[in-house]
């Protein structure tokens, strides 16, 4: 190209090409932006039944081995094995959960009431408080001052609780909607067993397509990580809140409701040494010791629930950390009040899994031979 040629631009065709290239990027922006546009629209769409969903697809995978040992057993009558196994659950579980979410509330307007009368003791402080670290002094002062005035030490401590009592709020409304929310999700659940296979294989196809090569293998990992936590975490935990709410409710114990959410939260966790040794010390100085005494031979066995069930009913040891366990719990209990309990820590701990796994095939062997 002379010089001549430079300083007349490019020709005619180029500026065409030029043109068109410019044309197919607009035309590809434009494109991209009504789908972002539509999904973001999905998704605001779909956010009222998102928890309905997520509870219904969390239930069905939990519930699906007792669904197909009742079809085997009814002739493979798959339409009346949903139904009945649907109904034996609403039965089992709506009871309890509804419990300890009134629990919740009752407790806390308990508290509130024995507050308006001045009902509530707080033992004096130790003087020995003081020589702790950074908070000794002003933790004495508080602790002090409620247990001779509990009302002038609340509005004092107000300002420093006001972040807390919007979550508390929260978590109260969380109460009153979470309960439907679970009963419906229960009944969808159910409505899903019979279509089941057929699902399962549209969801093993797209996922085929989006990992070719991992798709299989982490649809697998989540239905087991799935089932581990409901069945080998949080189911035991709940199994273990009903029958010590049951052996406190019998011996009279305050609280009951919110005791037993406790030992929930607690056997989640796997902490349940938390709870139970300084609850007995309690129960051994404030009770009678016929009552103490049956109470901790009722209790103990309960405490030791995980340790004799958990090897049973887990298919592989859980490896997720307590930390997201603890995080998708307090993260689900704000969200969604005390259903979140439940939904929280198993969705987090699907996440944590699949993220490993996949952390684990970039590093790694395959994951079929490495897990």
């Amino acid at each position: 190209m002379d010089e001549t040629t430079a300083r007349q631009g490019p020709s005619a065709r180029e500026r065409s090409a030029i043109i068109q290239s410019a044309d197919d990027i607009f035309e590809l922006a434009v494109k991209l932006g009504l789908f972002f546009f539509l999904v973001y629209w999905s998704i605001i769409l779909l956010k009222p039944f998102l928890s309905v969903a997520l509870w219904s697809l969390i239930l069905a995978v939990t519930l699906y081995p007792a669904f197909s040992w009742t079809a085997r057993l009814l002739g493979g009558r798959r339409g009346l094995a949903a139904v009945l196994v649907t109904a034996i659950s609403l039965l089992l579980f709506t009871g309890p959960i509804v419990w300890l979410g009134l629990s919740m509330i009752e407790g806390a307007a308990s508290f509130s009431r024995r507050l308006s009368v001045g009902d509530v003791a707080i033992p004096p402080a130790s003087e020995a408080i003081k020589s702790w670290p950074f908070v000794g002094e002003r933790l004495f002062y508080f602790w002090d001052l409620a247990s001779k005035n509990l009302k002038t030490a609340i509005a004092e401590a107000l300002p420093y609780l006001s972040p807390f009592r919007s979550t508390a709020r929260s978590m109260a409304e969380g109460v009153a909607t979470g309960i439907p929310t679970f009963l419906i999700s229960l009944i969808i659940a159910g409505a899903l067993f019979p279509p089941a296979p057929s699902l399962l294989a549209g969801v093993r196809t797209v996922s085929a397509r989006i990992l070719p090569e991992r798709g299989q293998e982490l649809l697998r990992l989540a239905g087991a990580t799935i089932r581990n936590v409901s069945q080998g975490v949080i189911g035991i935990a709940f199994l273990q809140a009903i029958l010590a709410g049951l052996g406190f409710l019998v011996a009279g114990l305050p609280g009951a409701g919110l005791l037993a959410l406790g030992v929930l939260v607690t056997g989640i966790l796997q902490i349940q040494g938390l709870l139970f040794i300084p609850l007995l010390i309690w129960i051994w100085t404030s009770m009678d010791t016929v009552t103490a005494l049956a109470l901790t031979a009722w209790l103990g066995p309960v405490g030791f629930l995980n340790n004799v069930l958990a090897p049973f009913i887990m298919g592989h040891g859980l490896k997720t950390p307590t930390l997201v366990i603890f995080i998708g719990l307090m993260g689900g209990a704000l969200a969604h009040g005390v259903i979140g309990l439940f939904i929280g820590p198993i969705v987090l701990a699907v996440t944590w899994e699949l993220v490993a796994a996949w952390i684990e095939h970039e590093d790694g062997p395959p994951l079929s031979k490495s897990r």
